[in-house]
């Protein structure tokens, strides 16, 4: 007789991971509101030259600025994209294996990168960047911010969960 062991999910224990969106939340909209009012509008501020600068600026599309002159309906779109993703991470967080941890990390990152953004999407209508990488003149990588970070961090840890440690939980 061979029996499959039942996979544990996270439970009530998903209120740890979603303590830790809120972080990432709470120090998104802190480090924006602290961008709004110390920078001036596209006016960088250096901070490690040649490299890093703080630069104030406003996407109203999505990632690099994606459909940011559609004319004001993408604010609603991409406000409702982000609306849903939260509530799918937040429900899945729930349902995630309670040994996938850096699964349920990357996922609580997004989550709160998700929510960092769509704040700024429905107070402002637009998302605050301010974090501006580059190489003196020659290069510059788009404007981004905290939530960004977690976006992007957490979308990295969930694609190797996938690749590396999903096939091993499941054997």
């Amino acid at each position: 007789m061979n029996k499959t062991p039942k996979m544990v999910t996270n439970g009530r224990l998903a209120l740890n991971w979603y303590l830790l969106s809120l972080v990432v939340v709470i120090l998104d909209q802190w480090t924006k509101w602290l961008a709004e009012t110390n920078l001036t509008f596209l006016k960088p501020v250096p901070v490690i030259e040649p490299f890093l600068n703080w630069t104030l600026a406003y996407n109203y599309g999505a990632a690099f600025s994606f459909l940011a002159d559609a004319g004001g309906w993408q604010k609603w779109f991409f406000a409702g994209l982000a609306l849903l993703m939260s509530l799918f991470l937040i429900g899945y967080l729930v349902k995630a294996p309670r040994q996938a941890k850096l699964l349920s990390l990357g996922l609580a990152l997004v989550l709160g990168g998700a929510v960092g953004n769509l704040i700024d999407r429905l107070l402002h209508g637009h998302v605050i960047d301010f974090i501006h990488v580059h190489y003196a003149d020659v290069w510059h990588y788009p404007i981004f911010n905290i939530a960004d970070i977690g976006i992007c961090i957490g979308v990295a840890l969930i694609v190797i969960d996938m690749l590396f440690l999903e096939k091993k939980r499941e054997a």
